[in-house]
């Protein structure tokens, strides 16, 4: 028998494979599935952006080895955008990286700035892969409880000094995967004092920042003074333009840790496919429209469930951004054990809060990923289950 790594030993069951697992044993059983799982948008990527991606990709010379940082017209397109939308300076060369969609610039980033035993600061609950990065890269992950009573926000007073003292990483993401939380000026502020009396690089994780509903419009970190001298963020064109597939992001900020990141990179991986970085820029810079038709359907959806659940006794917040809601679960039920049940008698797919971390207990998320019939129907079902 062939050993596994330790690092693979460490892992928890990455949490979607595992609904996929469980979803899929119920479909046999030929129930029809309503899927409020993974954050995955069902709507089309805008057609503007798929006519550029056909395009480049039948001229040759997008068939050969890209730049292993990225195309410069599509970093000069992110400095572009940043200036529009945040009022941030971006020097491309130095501060910006294209990334073959966030994800991966997120596991990798601890390669460069985490050795062995090396503590990282990870919110809880929180999207998976900034504990796992962690874990790869030998460091040991220190939990930040994200907790109600404190807007799930982390509370960084709450950190003890030694740990402060050690850590390399601070992983932050607002507006927030899985409780749909957002965060101000002055919460971003404190990250950056943080970072700059502890030496902690402070990465932020925007990939929600243009799924906002109701005039609400988040920040960039990079919006504080001084951030640039602590901090990274990460962002990604998936969501905003439903280009999950497609794979495309970007890093931007502290020059040291872009060209940390960088270096990692061009060791593991080639650089975006360079026709996929077209359809980029046309989605950057191209008319965005399309993203307000975006918000709109999103809005509508929210609204449909956000009404819905509370007229079924659920308590929940009514979400600024992202396309989640974050449930607390009825009474007397955990959170794993309440997402069977709603599989089980519903055909009902959501995410337990406990998956994403232990103080994500008493919860569950839903991911508006489906059409407002289908959102209808989930509410049917729910309101004849019995708990």
């Amino acid at each position: 028998m062939i050993e596994k790594a330790e690092r693979l030993k460490k892992l928890p069951p990455y949490l979607f494979k595992e609904i996929d697992q469980k979803k899929e044993e119920v479909k046999k059983r030929g129930v029809d599935i309503i899927d409020l799982g993974v954050g995955d948008p069902d709507l089309p990527t805008p057609p503007h952006i798929v006519e550029a991606l056909k395009k480049a990709a039948e001229d040759p010379q997008n068939h050969r080895y890209p730049s292993y940082s990225g195309m410069n017209l599509f970093r000069d397109k992110v400095a572009e955008w940043y200036k529009k939308r945040f009022g941030v300076d971006l020097e491309p060369e130095k501060e910006v990286l294209t990334l073959i969609g966030s994800k991966e610039g997120i596991a990798h980033l601890p390669l460069a700035f985490v050795n062995p035993f090396d503590l990282v600061l990870v919110p809880s609950p929180a999207y998976p892969v900034y504990k796992i990065g962690t874990i790869f890269a030998g460091g040991e992950p220190f939990a930040m409880p994200l907790l109600k009573e404190n807007g799930f926000l982390p509370d960084f007073e709450e950190i003890p000094e030694e740990v402060l003292k050690k850590a390399k990483l601070l992983f932050i993401n607002y507006p927030n995967n899985p409780t749909a939380a957002v965060a101000d000026t002055e919460f971003f502020k404190r990250a950056v004092e943080l970072g700059r009396k502890y030496n902690i690089l402070i990465c932020h994780d925007l990939a929600y920042s243009e799924m906002c509903f109701d005039g609400y419009r988040p920040s960039s970190i990079l919006e504080i003074p001084h951030a640039k001298e602590v901090a990274i963020e990460f962002h990604s064109l998936s969501k905003t333009y439903n280009m999950t597939g497609w794979r495309i992001g970007f890093a931007v900020g502290n020059q040291e840790a872009i060209a940390g990141l960088g270096a990692i990179k061009s060791n593991v991986d080639s650089g975006a496919f360079q026709a996929v970085q077209f359809a980029g820029i046309a989605a950057l810079e191209g008319d965005q429209s399309c993203v307000e038709e975006m918000r709109a359907i999103y809005t509508k959806r929210r609204d449909i469930m956000v009404s819905g659940l509370r007229s079924l006794g659920f308590s929940l917040d009514t979400p600024k951004a992202t396309f989640y809601l974050w449930v607390e679960v009825p009474q007397g039920f955990g959170s794993a054990e309440f997402a069977k049940l709603l599989l089980e008698k519903a055909g009902i797919v959501v995410t337990p809060g406990n998956g994403f971390g232990e103080p994500g207990e008493g919860f569950f998320r839903i991911a508006l990923t489906q059409k407002e019939d289908r959102l209808n129907q989930a509410l049917e079902r729910l309101s004849k289950i019995r708990f």
